[in-house]
């Protein structure tokens, strides 16, 4: 559970410190992936969260300035964007400082389920990560061929988020079938960002 913030203020929540060295190996978590379509109601903590945050796009290193994260970039471009979305409300995640930025301070799931064609699977899940990406980040370095590059990426990151669901004893689901355009306005996207992937996650049912 996420202790919420004012909503779309500067001030920060603060994640607890990511587990570098957990209890899963990586073959084993590759091994037991499975998609999960049915969550239990039960909520996670934020340390879980947390470490599914920094999977995704978290800071694994800095060498004289340069922040390397879990997930390649082409060119070191960035180009994403990674949103938590929980029954406290919807939050911006921030690699540098491991921290989260409130975004919506109410329960926006059902509302989330309705832009994914009605699948029901984000209305249940106690977590959805919501990947966009700011193409012009990338763009602008490789020319049309980033639009590519950042959707690789996004494969990059669902793929930590997929295996360190498992780590952690939960589930998760891949979503690319949703209204653009409506997951936008739900959670009042910037204009330059674009959604590309939807994962919930939580525990089986």
């Amino acid at each position: 559970m996420i202790q919420v913030g004012p909503e779309n203020s500067s001030e920060k929540i603060r994640l607890p410190k990511p587990n570098g060295q957990g209890k899963t190996s990586l073959e084993e978590a590759i091994r037991r992936r499975r998609t999960l379509r049915v969550f239990s109601e039960k909520e996670l903590t934020q340390e879980q969260i947390g470490q599914l945050l920094w999977a995704a796009g978290g800071i694994t290193e800095t060498i004289d300035g340069a922040h390397f994260r879990t997930a390649p970039s082409a060119g070191a471009t960035y180009p994403m964007e990674l949103y938590a979305i929980t029954p406290q409300g919807a939050f911006h995640y921030f690699s540098k400082g491991h921290a989260l930025e409130t975004v919506k301070t109410q329960d926006i799931r059902s509302l989330l389920s309705t832009a994914t064609k009605r699948q029901g699977l984000a209305a249940k899940a106690p977590l959805c990560i919501l990947i966009c990406a700011v193409f012009e980040r990338v763009t602008q370095k490789f020319g049309d061929r980033g639009i590519m590059y950042a959707h690789i990426e996004a494969g990059h990151i669902a793929q930590n988020i997929h295996l360190q669901a498992v780590a952690l004893g939960l589930g998760s689901v891949p979503v690319g079938a949703f209204e653009d355009q409506k997951l936008k306005e739900i959670l009042g996207l910037p204009p330059e960002q674009e959604p590309l992937y939807i994962i919930p996650i939580g525990y089986a049912q």
